[in-house]
């Protein structure tokens, strides 16, 4: 869990000298106590004008070049006309995409893929496809590689964001709405209204700008452990793909080809494993389902809120009236959704070493580097935090790691693959703690009585036939 409620938290204040404020203002889901977060909705002068702490819209207006009032006014007034879900996607998209076209730290902009890009991305995937034929018994699962650039990354996996933020977020603002007595919420009709329309906004705001940070540091599309772009595809952004490598002495035609096997080791558990999405993204909207928000201090303030006064409204939205509490369902979920994690990244791991040991000098080194950066929380498991509180961080990495290895040596490449045929077969967060014990012990065979009911099916149908 992170250490603020869902995240968000009120962006540190930019000193006067504007530029090195924007530099140090884009830093979303940083800092106080503020459960949302209000940092001037992407408009000039942020948090950090004039009572800026205290009073939102000095802080929207107050320093704001007269020229600009217009577009903030325009911009507020589509952010209270919103009456979508929980969260303000086109604001979302918006921002993550201004976010990108500002580019990262290091002063690298985005670019268009140019056409040798894309030849050796598609080059490198088929590769690493060819070399992943023989240590695994999983067909491919990429039927297109494709190279993006930040913002079309940004394109293709805001769906997904989607399916995994507006589950929390509409949790979060049912509980705003929650705490009003029916008769108060005949009357506050209105102030409802905004209160959904500023949520869904807030929202909007810090996943847009979460994700185009994000979108600076990825290297493709299965970087958290799930699948953020369409199915089928293997995507490799080459932009991030030679910031990554830039330090790290390796030839960059190693470094693509590393990071390609593991996409597309990815793209063939995703492909060939038809419940696993599934059962990650469950795991998330488990999460989502046992979070318990302790309304008692929302009901004191909405008992004293003015409803023609929506600065209240936003003074008590920073004051930290969302408390989230483990609750045991969010705890069964997390340990579902970790043991999962570390299950899909160790195999992965384990098979891409496999393949890339004999073939790259640096298979060593590459697969020590992203052992680190999954395992110590790289930026996408940052993100994700800042983003519903979780952390994607499969903690058990190199444990699984190890599991998988054994099984390869104990039961050959198709037992070991044989355990994704069903959950039930597969390792539990215990057996990683006895691999050995696991590696030996016998496994049930779903496949065989698979085949029972299916015959069992066939013979019941044509024995209807018959009697017809």
């Amino acid at each position: 869990m992170s250490d603020t409620p869902f995240g968000f938290g009120l962006p540190p204040e930019e000193p006067d000298n504007g530029d090195e404020g924007k530099k140090k203002g884009n830093q979303g889901g940083q800092g106080g106590p503020n459960p949302f977060g209000f940092p001037g909705m992407g408009m000039p002068g942020g948090a950090g004008g004039p009572g800026g702490a205290d009073n939102p819209f000095a802080a929207m207006f107050g320093s704001m070049n007269p020229n600009d009032l217009g577009a903030a006014f325009q911009q507020l007034g589509q952010m209270l006309s919103y009456e979508g879900g929980p969260v303000n996607w086109d604001m979302a998209k918006d921002i993550a995409r201004q976010t990108v076209s500002q580019g990262t730290s290091d002063g690298v902009k985005d670019t268009s893929v140019g056409i040798a890009e894309k030849s050796a991305v598609e080059e490198a995937v088929r590769l690493a496809d060819h070399w992943l034929d023989g240590v695994t018994s999983l067909p491919s699962g990429a039927t297109t590689a494709v190279a993006w650039s930040r913002a079309e990354w940004v394109e293709a996996t805001l769906p997904v964001w989607k399916e995994l933020v507006d589950p929390v977020a509409e949790r979060v603002g049912a509980a705003m709405g929650s705490v009003l007595p029916e008769e108060m919420q005949a009357m506050a009709g209105p102030l409802l209204g905004m209160m959904r329309s500023m949520g869904g906004a807030m929202f909007g705001q810090q996943i847009g700008q979460a994700v185009g940070v994000l979108a600076g540091e990825v290297v493709g599309s299965t970087d958290i452990g799930l699948p953020l772009g369409p199915a089928g595809k293997a995507a490799l952004l080459p932009l991030n793909i030679e910031s990554f490598g830039k330090d790290l002495g390796v030839p960059s035609e190693e470094v693509r080809l590393y990071l390609a096997l593991r996409e597309a080791a990815h793209a063939r558990l995703f492909a060939h494993v038809p419940w696993l999405r599934s059962h990650l993204f469950g795991a998330v909207e488990g999460y989502a389902r046992g979070i318990k928000v302790d309304t008692s201090k929302l009901e004191d303030v909405v008992g004293q809120l003015d409803p023609s006064n929506p600065e209240q409204l936003q003074e008590a939205l920073q004051g930290g009236m969302f408390q989230p509490q483990d609750t045991p369902e969010q705890k069964a979920a997390l340990a579902r959704l970790e043991t999962a994690l570390a299950l899909v990244e160790g195999w992965v791991d384990a098979v891409v070493h496999e393949a890339a040991k004999p073939r790259l000098t640096s298979a060593d080194a590459m697969r020590e580097t992203m052992r680190r950066r999954r395992a110590s929380g790289g930026p996408a498991e940052q993100t994700f935090a800042t983003l519903i509180g979780l952390e994607l961080r499969p903690r058990r990495l190199r444990d699984a790691s190890r599991l998988w290895a054994s099984l390869t040596d104990a039961r050959g490449v198709d037992g070991r693959d044989g355990l994704w045929e069903h959950p039930d077969m597969l390792p539990t967060a215990s057996d990683l703690d006895d691999p050995d014990g696991f590696v030996h012990h016998e496994q049930l065979d779903f496949s065989e009585i698979d085949k029972m009911l299916g015959e069992a099916a066939e013979k019941r149908d044509e024995d209807g036939d018959e009697k017809k």
